[in-house]
């Protein structure tokens, strides 16, 4: 999987499609992404210890990360990698070329 923890990265489809956020955990193995105000799903939770909070919470669920594009510069991007000279793999935007953090 291309995508990291703390990636700004834009929806490409679904109820969400068009907004941005920034990646807050990622599963490789199911290739799911949790984006930080985005799929956000309404639950009925029940307390079940004196600390955790009862009633209806907001919780961001995970989402394809086919469905998410990296923004460079504004604009979604895709990933690719590249070998430097001194033999370090990084990746870098598609669009622009630019290597990312």
């Amino acid at each position: 999987m291309k995508l990291k923890k703390g990636d700004r990265v834009v929806v490409l489809s679904g109820k969400d499609r068009g907004k941005e956020g920034v990646i807050q955990t990622v599963f490789p193995a199911k290739n799911k992404v949790i984006i930080q105000g985005i799929n956000v799903a309404r639950k009925h939770q029940k307390s079940s210890s004196a600390t955790m909070q009862a009633g209806i919470i907001d919780k961001n669920m995970p989402m394809d990360a086919s469905n998410v594009a990296i923004v460079v510069g504004g604009k979604p991007s895709r990933i690719g990698y590249k070998v430097q000279a001194d033999g370090s793999k990084v990746r870098i935007a598609k669009r622009t070329g630019e290597v990312l953090a």
